[in-house]
Protein backbone atom coordinates (compact mmCIF):
# COMPACT_ATOMS: atom_id res chain seq x y z
CA UNK A 1 0.00 0.00 0.00
CA UNK A 2 1.35 3.43 -0.99
CA UNK A 3 2.36 5.90 1.70
CA UNK A 4 0.68 9.30 1.20
CA UNK A 5 2.20 12.58 2.40
CA UNK A 6 1.40 16.27 2.06
CA UNK A 7 -1.78 18.28 2.42
CA UNK A 8 -4.49 19.96 0.34
CA UNK A 9 -3.86 20.06 -3.40
CA UNK A 10 -0.24 18.95 -2.90
CA UNK A 11 -0.49 15.35 -1.76
CA UNK A 12 1.88 12.65 -2.95
CA UNK A 13 2.39 8.91 -2.93
CA UNK A 14 5.95 7.95 -2.03
CA UNK A 15 7.63 5.83 -4.71
CA UNK A 16 10.26 3.90 -2.78
CA UNK A 17 13.38 2.52 -4.51
CA UNK A 18 12.42 4.41 -7.65
CA UNK A 19 15.89 4.71 -9.24
CA UNK A 20 17.26 1.50 -10.75
CA UNK A 21 21.02 1.89 -10.51
CA UNK A 22 23.36 -0.48 -12.38
CA UNK A 23 24.73 -3.31 -10.25
CA UNK A 24 27.48 -2.11 -7.93
CA UNK A 25 26.70 1.59 -8.40
CA UNK A 26 25.89 4.05 -5.63
CA UNK A 27 24.79 7.68 -5.53
CA UNK A 28 26.68 8.18 -2.25
CA UNK A 29 24.50 11.31 -2.04
CA UNK A 30 22.51 13.41 -4.50
CA UNK A 31 23.28 17.10 -4.22
CA UNK A 32 20.94 18.26 -7.00
CA UNK A 33 18.19 17.01 -9.29
CA UNK A 34 16.95 18.41 -12.61
CA UNK A 35 14.26 17.25 -15.05
CA UNK A 36 14.18 17.86 -18.82
CA UNK A 37 11.14 18.42 -21.05
CA UNK A 38 10.84 14.66 -21.63
CA UNK A 39 10.77 14.01 -17.87
CA UNK A 40 14.21 12.42 -17.83
CA UNK A 41 15.76 12.93 -14.40
CA UNK A 42 19.36 14.15 -13.98
CA UNK A 43 20.97 13.38 -10.61
CA UNK A 44 24.12 15.37 -9.77
CA UNK A 45 25.87 13.12 -7.26
CA UNK A 46 28.95 13.05 -5.07
CA UNK A 47 29.78 9.46 -5.97
CA UNK A 48 31.96 8.00 -8.71
CA UNK A 49 29.46 8.94 -11.42
CA UNK A 50 28.66 12.66 -11.07
CA UNK A 51 25.71 12.76 -13.46
CA UNK A 52 23.34 9.80 -13.55
CA UNK A 53 20.29 10.02 -15.82
CA UNK A 54 17.02 8.08 -15.53
CA UNK A 55 13.69 8.10 -17.36
CA UNK A 56 10.59 9.02 -15.35
CA UNK A 57 10.06 5.37 -14.42
CA UNK A 58 13.50 5.15 -12.83
CA UNK A 59 15.19 3.20 -15.61
CA UNK A 60 18.91 3.99 -15.96
CA UNK A 61 19.76 5.79 -19.21
CA UNK A 62 23.39 6.95 -18.99
CA UNK A 63 26.02 8.69 -16.92
CA UNK A 64 28.68 11.30 -17.63
CA UNK A 65 31.11 13.68 -15.93
CA UNK A 66 33.37 11.06 -14.37
CA UNK A 67 36.52 12.68 -12.98
CA UNK A 68 35.41 16.20 -13.95
CA UNK A 69 33.67 17.48 -10.81
CA UNK A 70 35.13 17.92 -7.34
CA UNK A 71 31.93 18.41 -5.31
CA UNK A 72 28.51 18.47 -6.90
CA UNK A 73 26.19 21.13 -5.53
CA UNK A 74 23.61 22.67 -7.89
CA UNK A 75 21.86 21.74 -11.13
CA UNK A 76 19.01 23.10 -13.19
CA UNK A 77 17.86 22.80 -16.80
CA UNK A 78 17.02 26.01 -18.60
CA UNK A 79 14.52 26.73 -21.38
CA UNK A 80 17.48 26.37 -23.76
CA UNK A 81 17.64 22.61 -22.94
CA UNK A 82 21.10 22.96 -21.42
CA UNK A 83 21.95 21.88 -17.90
CA UNK A 84 23.73 24.33 -15.59
CA UNK A 85 25.96 22.69 -12.97
CA UNK A 86 27.55 24.33 -9.94
CA UNK A 87 30.60 22.77 -8.28
CA UNK A 88 31.23 24.45 -4.93
CA UNK A 89 34.43 22.48 -4.29
CA UNK A 90 35.85 23.49 -7.66
CA UNK A 91 34.47 27.09 -7.55
CA UNK A 92 32.95 27.00 -11.04
CA UNK A 93 29.72 26.87 -13.02
CA UNK A 94 29.30 24.96 -16.27
CA UNK A 95 26.63 25.03 -18.93
CA UNK A 96 26.58 21.53 -20.43
CA UNK A 97 24.90 19.55 -23.15
CA UNK A 98 22.32 17.13 -21.80
CA UNK A 99 23.29 14.15 -23.90
CA UNK A 100 26.92 13.80 -22.91
CA UNK A 101 27.88 16.66 -20.59
CA UNK A 102 29.95 18.52 -23.18
CA UNK A 103 30.87 21.88 -21.65
CA UNK A 104 29.36 24.77 -23.62
CA UNK A 105 30.24 27.60 -21.21
CA UNK A 106 32.32 27.81 -18.05
CA UNK A 107 32.24 30.55 -15.41
CA UNK A 108 35.06 30.70 -12.88
CA UNK A 109 38.41 28.97 -12.95
CA UNK A 110 38.33 25.41 -11.58
CA UNK A 111 40.40 25.11 -8.42
CA UNK A 112 41.01 28.87 -8.10
CA UNK A 113 38.64 30.44 -5.58
CA UNK A 114 38.25 34.17 -5.11
CA UNK A 115 39.45 35.44 -1.71
CA UNK A 116 37.08 34.62 1.14
CA UNK A 117 34.18 37.12 1.42
CA UNK A 118 35.81 39.33 -1.21
CA UNK A 119 32.59 39.65 -3.20
CA UNK A 120 34.43 38.53 -6.31
CA UNK A 121 33.29 35.37 -8.13
CA UNK A 122 33.54 32.63 -6.92
CA UNK A 123 34.20 31.21 -3.49
CA UNK A 124 32.21 27.98 -3.14
CA UNK A 125 29.35 28.97 -5.42
CA UNK A 126 26.15 27.01 -4.90
CA UNK A 127 23.50 27.26 -7.66
CA UNK A 128 22.28 29.03 -10.81
CA UNK A 129 19.08 30.42 -12.32
CA UNK A 130 18.15 31.98 -15.67
CA UNK A 131 16.31 35.25 -16.21
CA UNK A 132 13.59 35.47 -18.90
CA UNK A 133 16.26 37.07 -21.12
CA UNK A 134 18.68 34.18 -20.58
CA UNK A 135 20.97 36.01 -18.15
CA UNK A 136 22.62 33.71 -15.60
CA UNK A 137 22.34 34.30 -11.85
CA UNK A 138 24.86 32.54 -9.61
CA UNK A 139 24.47 32.22 -5.84
CA UNK A 140 27.90 32.50 -4.20
CA UNK A 141 27.87 30.88 -1.59
CA UNK A 142 29.73 29.26 1.28
CA UNK A 143 32.74 31.57 1.00
CA UNK A 144 30.95 34.67 -0.25
CA UNK A 145 27.70 36.55 0.41
CA UNK A 146 26.81 37.55 -3.14
CA UNK A 147 24.64 36.98 -6.15
CA UNK A 148 26.29 37.53 -9.53
CA UNK A 149 24.45 38.24 -12.77
CA UNK A 150 26.04 37.23 -16.08
CA UNK A 151 25.00 37.77 -19.68
CA UNK A 152 24.10 34.63 -21.65
CA UNK A 153 27.61 34.57 -23.13
CA UNK A 154 29.29 34.73 -19.72
CA UNK A 155 30.07 38.42 -19.18
CA UNK A 156 29.75 39.56 -15.56
CA UNK A 157 27.10 42.31 -15.49
CA UNK A 158 26.91 43.13 -11.77
CA UNK A 159 26.75 41.60 -8.28
CA UNK A 160 24.85 42.32 -5.09
CA UNK A 161 24.82 41.33 -1.44
CA UNK A 162 27.11 41.44 1.59
CA UNK A 163 27.44 39.55 4.88
CA UNK A 164 24.73 40.26 7.43
CA UNK A 165 21.09 39.75 8.34
CA UNK A 166 19.48 42.96 7.08
CA UNK A 167 17.41 43.13 3.93
CA UNK A 168 19.61 42.36 0.93
CA UNK A 169 22.37 40.86 3.07
CA UNK A 170 23.19 37.17 3.20
CA UNK A 171 24.40 34.53 5.61
CA UNK A 172 25.18 31.62 3.27
CA UNK A 173 23.40 32.24 -0.01
CA UNK A 174 22.64 28.62 -0.84
CA UNK A 175 20.25 28.47 -3.78
CA UNK A 176 18.54 30.67 -6.35
CA UNK A 177 15.56 30.61 -8.73
CA UNK A 178 14.00 33.04 -11.21
CA UNK A 179 10.43 33.04 -12.53
CA UNK A 180 8.92 34.05 -15.87
CA UNK A 181 8.23 37.58 -14.55
CA UNK A 182 11.92 38.07 -13.76
CA UNK A 183 11.74 37.95 -9.94
CA UNK A 184 14.76 36.37 -8.26
CA UNK A 185 14.36 34.13 -5.20
CA UNK A 186 17.40 33.49 -2.98
CA UNK A 187 17.70 30.90 -0.22
CA UNK A 188 19.50 32.83 2.54
CA UNK A 189 20.09 29.67 4.52
CA UNK A 190 21.56 30.67 7.87
CA UNK A 191 19.25 33.69 8.09
CA UNK A 192 16.34 31.21 7.82
CA UNK A 193 14.59 32.99 4.98
CA UNK A 194 14.08 33.30 1.25
CA UNK A 195 14.65 36.81 -0.07
CA UNK A 196 12.97 38.11 -3.24
CA UNK A 197 14.65 40.62 -5.56
CA UNK A 198 13.88 42.27 -8.88
CA UNK A 199 16.09 41.61 -11.90
CA UNK A 200 18.41 44.46 -10.88
CA UNK A 201 19.08 43.03 -7.42
CA UNK A 202 16.74 45.40 -5.58
CA UNK A 203 15.25 43.86 -2.46
CA UNK A 204 11.47 43.43 -2.56
CA UNK A 205 10.37 41.12 0.26
CA UNK A 206 11.25 37.98 2.17
CA UNK A 207 9.61 34.74 3.27
CA UNK A 208 10.11 33.78 6.89
CA UNK A 209 8.95 30.84 9.06
CA UNK A 210 11.52 28.60 7.38
CA UNK A 211 14.46 26.78 8.89
CA UNK A 212 17.70 26.67 6.98
CA UNK A 213 16.19 26.77 3.45
CA UNK A 214 18.58 24.74 1.36
CA UNK A 215 16.98 23.61 -1.90
CA UNK A 216 14.72 25.73 -4.11
CA UNK A 217 12.70 24.65 -7.11
CA UNK A 218 9.86 26.29 -9.01
CA UNK A 219 8.27 25.77 -12.43
CA UNK A 220 9.38 28.41 -14.93
CA UNK A 221 6.06 30.27 -14.93
CA UNK A 222 4.34 33.44 -13.79
CA UNK A 223 3.49 33.41 -10.06
CA UNK A 224 4.89 29.91 -9.60
CA UNK A 225 4.59 27.58 -6.65
CA UNK A 226 7.94 27.13 -4.91
CA UNK A 227 9.31 23.92 -3.36
CA UNK A 228 11.78 24.44 -0.51
CA UNK A 229 14.04 21.85 1.08
CA UNK A 230 14.82 22.77 4.69
CA UNK A 231 17.52 21.33 6.94
CA UNK A 232 17.38 20.52 10.65
CA UNK A 233 18.03 23.27 13.14
CA UNK A 234 18.47 21.03 16.18
CA UNK A 235 18.37 17.24 16.03
CA UNK A 236 16.98 17.06 19.59
CA UNK A 237 13.90 19.24 19.09
CA UNK A 238 10.66 18.08 17.48
CA UNK A 239 9.14 20.16 14.67
CA UNK A 240 12.58 21.31 13.58
CA UNK A 241 13.48 18.28 11.49
CA UNK A 242 14.40 18.38 7.81
CA UNK A 243 11.39 18.83 5.56
CA UNK A 244 10.08 20.02 2.20
CA UNK A 245 7.69 22.99 2.25
CA UNK A 246 5.52 24.00 -0.70
CA UNK A 247 4.53 27.67 -0.81
CA UNK A 248 2.81 30.03 -3.24
CA UNK A 249 4.61 32.94 -4.87
CA UNK A 250 4.01 35.09 -1.77
CA UNK A 251 5.46 32.50 0.58
CA UNK A 252 2.14 31.22 1.98
CA UNK A 253 2.38 27.58 3.03
CA UNK A 254 0.39 25.15 0.86
CA UNK A 255 1.76 21.78 1.98
CA UNK A 256 4.62 20.22 3.90
CA UNK A 257 6.38 16.84 3.82
CA UNK A 258 8.63 15.38 6.49
CA UNK A 259 8.64 13.86 9.97
CA UNK A 260 9.50 15.96 13.05
CA UNK A 261 12.89 14.25 13.36
CA UNK A 262 15.56 13.32 10.84
CA UNK A 263 15.60 9.65 9.95
CA UNK A 264 15.61 6.90 7.36
CA UNK A 265 11.87 6.15 7.32
CA UNK A 266 10.16 6.79 3.95
CA UNK A 267 8.34 9.77 5.48
CA UNK A 268 11.50 11.31 6.98
CA UNK A 269 14.45 13.22 5.57
CA UNK A 270 18.10 13.61 6.47
CA UNK A 271 19.09 16.50 4.22
CA UNK A 272 16.74 17.56 1.37
CA UNK A 273 19.25 19.49 -0.74
CA UNK A 274 18.13 19.25 -4.39
CA UNK A 275 14.55 19.35 -5.68
CA UNK A 276 12.92 19.08 -9.11
CA UNK A 277 9.39 18.85 -10.54
CA UNK A 278 8.43 17.00 -13.74
CA UNK A 279 5.62 17.80 -16.19
CA UNK A 280 3.21 15.57 -14.24
CA UNK A 281 3.81 17.49 -11.01
CA UNK A 282 5.83 14.66 -9.47
CA UNK A 283 8.52 15.74 -7.01
CA UNK A 284 12.10 14.43 -6.83
CA UNK A 285 14.22 15.09 -3.73
CA UNK A 286 17.97 14.51 -3.55
CA UNK A 287 19.58 14.32 -0.12
CA UNK A 288 23.09 15.01 1.14
CA UNK A 289 22.64 12.10 3.50
CA UNK A 290 26.28 11.01 3.71
CA UNK A 291 27.54 14.47 4.66
CA UNK A 292 24.89 15.19 7.31
CA UNK A 293 24.64 11.74 8.90
CA UNK A 294 27.52 12.15 11.44
CA UNK A 295 26.08 15.40 12.79
CA UNK A 296 22.56 14.03 13.11
CA UNK A 297 23.54 10.59 14.42
CA UNK A 298 26.93 11.01 16.15
CA UNK A 299 28.82 7.81 16.79
CA UNK A 300 26.60 5.75 14.50
CA UNK A 301 28.15 4.40 11.29
CA UNK A 302 26.54 5.18 7.96
CA UNK A 303 23.95 2.46 7.32
CA UNK A 304 24.29 0.45 4.11
CA UNK A 305 22.09 1.61 1.27
CA UNK A 306 21.43 5.02 2.82
CA UNK A 307 18.70 6.66 0.74
CA UNK A 308 19.87 9.62 -1.35
CA UNK A 309 16.92 10.10 -3.71
CA UNK A 310 13.16 9.85 -3.35
CA UNK A 311 10.29 10.30 -5.81
CA UNK A 312 6.89 11.63 -4.75
CA UNK A 313 4.07 10.98 -7.23
CA UNK A 314 1.47 13.72 -7.11
CA UNK A 315 -2.11 12.63 -6.50
CA UNK A 316 -4.39 14.18 -9.12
Amino acid sequence: MAITVGQGNYRYNIVENWAKLPDGWSFKEVAAVAVDKNDNVYCFTRGEHPMIVFDRHGNFLRSWGEGQYMRAHGAHIGPDDSIYLTDDGGHFVRKCRLEDGKVLLELGVPGRPAPYLSGEPFNRCTHTALSPQGDIYVSDGYGNARVHKYSPDGKLLFSWGEPGSDAGQFNLVHNICSDADGWVYVADRENHRVQVFDRNGRYETQWNNLHRPCGLCMPYAKKPVCYIGELSVNRLNANLGPRVSIVDNEGTLLSRIGDPFAGTAPTAFIGPHGLAIDTQGDLYVGEVCWTLWPGLFPGQPHPPGLRALQKYERIA
